[in-house]
């Protein structure tokens, strides 16, 4: 995808990008495709048979498709409200979002991808106490990695949109309405990231409709806050909402998951958290005096100057949280966790 936008952008950026996608896709399946047959484990189509197996599986596929749609139904909703709003407005929804699915992505569906057949096996051998030891290392590991972003995105949004995107036709008052949606969108970061570790102890069960109730709630709030408002923050209204919706969603997911006997919010767990709230104040505390010392140091650079202060405040926060984390969990804590 990149090599194509690189190749042709001058041509046609909106073409080259299809192209891309649609090569990438090919490229993708074959790649992974040919290492199956490699190595012995590649599907071959076989008559459909509908026994108990497949009966089961598709049981299981309706409410997980459903649940995993909220996502996809409130960016669906932001988009065609957002066409409604001011010019501008679209745009500044798409870049927050760019960099909000970020830590979604690379986080926290990655942990939660890991964390499903981890689960599903503890439970299959009866090991329920393991099982819940998982899925809070998972949180924990969630929490470790998200927290900077949570901080980053709230504290200095505006320095990350113009140090990223300003140029061109990106205006600095496009960056600015563009940091303000990010900074909303990630009032909800932390339900976004730890979503897909919460649900797993619902799908390693093989429970897929527990899931659907909480996602479909969220949704619900989401829109009907969208309508709310849109009329007053625009834009910034629109990603408040989806944070809330994010928030009611994993809220539901946990008190399912209590009220079942599934997960146990014990002391450990609740002091972990507030050790994690700690250090994203300390960093937030941190990063926002740097932006401003940075700001009045790097005015004199003819060029980069947004950039030169990212790369400043990412050093800063990275030693700030570094120092906090140590001082908050320990040494053993983090090689217990990475063990």
């Amino acid at each position: 995808m990149m090599a194509t936008l690189a190749l042709a952008a001058s041509s046609g950026a909106g073409y080259a990008a299809a192209w891309g996608v649609l090569i990438a896709g090919f490229l993708e399946f074959f790649l992974l495709a040919g290492d199956a047959a490699h190595s012995g484990i590649l599907p071959r189509f076989a008559a459909l048979k509908f026994d108990d197996d497949v009966r089961s599986f598709f049981r299981a596929l309706g409410p997980a498709t459903v649940g995993s749609m909220g996502t996809q139904v409130a960016l669906f909703a932001d988009t065609i409200i957002a066409t409604f709003l001011p010019a501008g407005a679209l745009s500044a929804l798409y870049y927050a979002d760019r960099l909000n699915q970020l830590p979604i992505g690379v986080i926290g569906i990655a942990i939660g991808t890991v964390l499903l057949p981890e689960m599903s096996r503890r439970l299959t051998s009866g090991d329920q106490a393991g099982a819940m030891a998982s899925q809070r290392r998972a949180f924990d590991f969630t929490l470790l990695f998200s927290v900077p972003f949570v901080a980053a995105f709230l504290t200095i949004p505006d320095v990350i949109m113009r140090a990223m995107f300003a140029r061109g036709a990106f205006s600095k008052a496009d960056a600015a309405a563009a940091g303000a949606t990010l900074a909303a969108y990630a009032v909800g970061l932390i339900p976004f990231v730890l979503i897909r570790s919460a649900v797993a102890t619902f799908y390693a069960r093989k429970d897929t409709a527990t899931p659907v109730k909480a996602a479909l709630t969220g949704v619900a709030v989401n829109v009907a806050l969208k309508i709310a408002l849109v009329g007053a923050l625009a834009q910034v209204g629109l990603a408040l909402a989806t944070a809330v919706g994010a928030w009611i969603n994993l809220l539901l997911v946990l008190g399912f998951a209590v009220r079942a006997g599934y997960l146990d919010l014990d002391r450990a767990l609740m002091r972990s958290l507030a050790k994690f709230l700690v250090s994203g104040v300390v960093l937030g505390a941190a990063l926002w005096f740097a932006a401003r010392f940075a700001a009045a140091h790097v005015a004199q650079l003819s060029v980069l100057r947004d950039e030169a202060a990212l790369t400043l405040l990412v050093a800063v926060g990275a030693v700030v949280y570094s120092t906090a984390i140590l001082l908050l969990f320990g040494r053993r804590w983090l090689a217990s966790l990475v063990r």
